[in-house]
């Protein structure tokens, strides 16, 4: 069967009839999340369809304003949802932290991918630089949050066997590797188990996008491997940025723990 298969609006309307099921299965087990799923599917619809239209703008209209643009809208997007779905308390030198290991973590991934790797000309073409920064940006947002759980919680933990560790005549690095390399560990490994996981228990959303649009399957196991390629440069790269950064706003300029 050639071409792509049209949804219309039965399809989309049976689409949103499988949520009223699965609302339906949850109250009657008295399960309390009917509110989170109608909000997120509702939120999930407008925020996609008010993204088509820009894309649709973006796409007719190449400019590299434009695209720029959007790559700094996803950066403080990105970064304010990691300070926003943080449990814990952030204080204001890890939120610069924060906020420096993703724009330069990921930037310097997008730049080398757009370049380097998919060699797209003009750089900025929005179709290809877009999508490719928003996998790279989202991915990364993911493993910072993480990562950054894990170190504060495990500063607070941790904290009289670090102040030992510093009385033993240890270094702010050597008294808090563990908990470094722990929260590394942490960010990096749900993107670790995606890539063991893919191509034999599921098939990855921008290959089965491509397979559906009528691309060849070849073709679209190229994208994908060099996409999860960049992910896990991107992740690796921010989160280690992160960390190494990170661990040092826990200290005063005396070596001493501020927590």
């Amino acid at each position: 069967m050639n071409g792509v298969i049209d949804l219309g609006v039965f399809q989309m309307v049976a689409a949103y009839l499988f949520v009223v099921l699965l609302l339906f299965i949850v109250r009657v087990k008295g399960i309390k999340r009917e509110k989170e799923i109608i909000i997120s599917t509702i939120r999930m619809t407008l925020q996609l369809i008010l993204t088509g239209y820009v894309l649709i703008y973006l796409f007719d209209n190449i400019n590299m304003i434009y695209t720029l643009l959007v790559i700094i809208v996803m950066e403080i997007f990105s970064i304010y949802n990691i300070f926003k779905r943080s449990k814990l308390i952030l204080t204001k030198s890890l939120k610069k932290v924060i906020a420096l290991s993703m724009i330069s973590g990921t930037l310097f991934s997008l730049i080398y991918f757009i370049l380097v790797v998919v060699n797209i000309r003009p750089w900025y073409d929005p179709r290809y630089f877009i999508p490719i920064a928003g996998m790279l940006i989202g991915n990364s947002m993911t493993g910072i949050s993480l990562g950054a759980t894990k170190l504060v919680e495990g500063f607070k933990v941790q904290k009289p066997m670090i102040e030992n560790s510093l009385m033993l005549g240890a270094t702010p690095k050597d008294a808090c590797k563990h908990i470094v390399d722990n929260a590394f560990d942490s960010a990096i490994l749900p993107t670790i188990n995606s890539m063991v996981g893919m191509g034999i228990v599921f098939l990855p959303g921008m290959m089965t996008g491509q397979i559906l649009s009528g691309t060849s399957p070849l073709l679209a196991i190229q994208y994908q491997i060099a996409i999860m390629l960049g992910i896990l440069g991107s992740v690796s790269l921010t989160v280690i940025l992160f960390v190494q950064l990170g661990y040092k706003s826990f200290f005063n300029k005396e070596q001493q723990l501020n927590i």
